[in-house]
This record gives C-alpha cells, sequence and structure tokens, in this order.
C-alpha cells in the first residue's frame, strides 16, 4: 500500500501533489466537523436527562 501511494506522489507534478494535500485536508476537516457535531448530540441525549435530574 505505501509502495502504490510513494510512485503515485513521485511520478505527480508539484501541482497535483498540492491538489491531493487540499482534498485530503478538506475531508479530514470535514470528518472532524460531522464527528464532533454527532459527539454533541450524543452528550445532549444522554446526559442531558442526568444533569436534569441533579
Amino acid at each position: 500500500m505505501s509502495r502504490t501511494i510513494s510512485r503515485t506522489l513521485a511520478a505527480c507534478d508539484g501541482t497535483t501533489a498540492i491538489e491531493y494535500g487540499m482534498i485530503a485536508g478538506l475531508i479530514s476537516i470535514a470528518i472532524v466537523a460531522g464527528i464532533t457535531a454527532i459527539g454533541t448530540t450524543i452528550s445532549a441525549d444522554f446526559f442531558g436527562p442526568i444533569i436534569g435530574a441533579l
């Protein structure tokens, strides 16, 4: 797997490598935002009743 990635990056010119990096960055930002939103919702659903009972 790492050989395939290294060959792909070696075959790409600088512009293409930068584009791949930007795409990977945007995907990672979307994943973090989604996980944060889901985590906040789950936290409110599970711990909201507990906090309300105190």
